[in-house]
């Protein structure tokens, strides 16, 4: 588990930025299950699938407040970080041979005179910067420090898995969750449609196209956390997925 100091050093301030407004301070939570024999990343075969959760343990939405009836259950912000933490775990119990590491960037998301306000910029892992346009869109900022740590590993896939954006239960209600993918190394959106009705876990495609990406040019820095046109009902799931993309594009892998 790495702490403030640890993150500090790495240059995580993605990550950072998003917890300085709480007393709670942000941890990034690291597992590893080796279950496939043979030297570790030497070969596709071993090259290990990567889960990514968000872990905000409570969500206030920070300066941007929600109001009471939203705010209500954001203890379950975290619900991203706790399905990966529970997939790595069942695969340990289950011997599965797989290489498996979990990701969760865990962090409280609270207004004080120290939060992150509109208009700020963060300079993320991968050293791309991060301008902030609304504070309750904080998920997508800590999941782009997750993303760029992921190479580290050489992944063979990277799946990251979160209450990302409201904008999903406007889509599909409370049946199915969104998904975005490159579709690369063999696996599709069909294959983990295939997966999702065999679990009962329903999934259901968007598209990731270029045409998307004006959604995510900054006026002041690389890559803003809203679209620049504002916080708008037009394609909040999309925006989400793209904002993810620009940091996923770094990756050699399935996403």
């Amino acid at each position: 588990i790495l702490g403030k100091k640890e993150m500090e050093e790495m240059g995580m301030d993605a990550v950072l930025g998003i917890a300085r407004g709480s007393s709670e301070e942000p941890k990034f939570i690291v597992m590893e299950y080796w279950g496939k024999k043979g030297a570790k990343g030497a070969s596709l075969e071993n090259r290990p699938v990567v889960l990514i959760g968000k872990g905000v343990t409570f969500d206030t939405g920070g300066l941007n407040l929600k109001s009471g009836d939203s705010m209500y259950e954001m203890h379950m912000d975290m619900s991203g970080g706790a399905a990966v933490i529970h997939a790595l775990a069942l695969a340990a119990k289950l011997n599965i041979p797989a290489n498996i590491v979990a990701l969760v960037p865990a962090v409280e998301n609270s207004p004080s005179g120290s939060a992150v306000r509109p208009g700020d910029i963060l300079k993320s892992l991968s050293g791309k910067t991060i301008e902030i346009l609304n504070t309750d869109a904080e998920g997508r900022v800590i999941l782009a420090d997750a993303i760029t740590y992921a190479k580290r590993y050489n992944p063979k896939a990277v799946l990251d898995v979160a209450t990302l954006t409201g904008a999903a239960l406007t889509s599909l209600g409370t049946h199915a969750s969104a998904f975005m993918t490159n579709e690369q190394q063999g696996i599709t959106m069909a294959d983990l449609m295939v997966l999702a009705e065999t679990s009962g876990d329903y999934l259901w495609p968007f598209p990731l196209w270029e045409e998307y990406e004006e959604m995510v040019k900054g006026n002041f820095g690389d890559v803003p956390n809203i679209s620049t046109a504002g916080n708008s009902r037009y394609g909040g799931v999309i925006a989400g997925g793209m904002f993810l993309w620009e940091f996923a594009k770094d990756l050699d892998c399935f996403w």
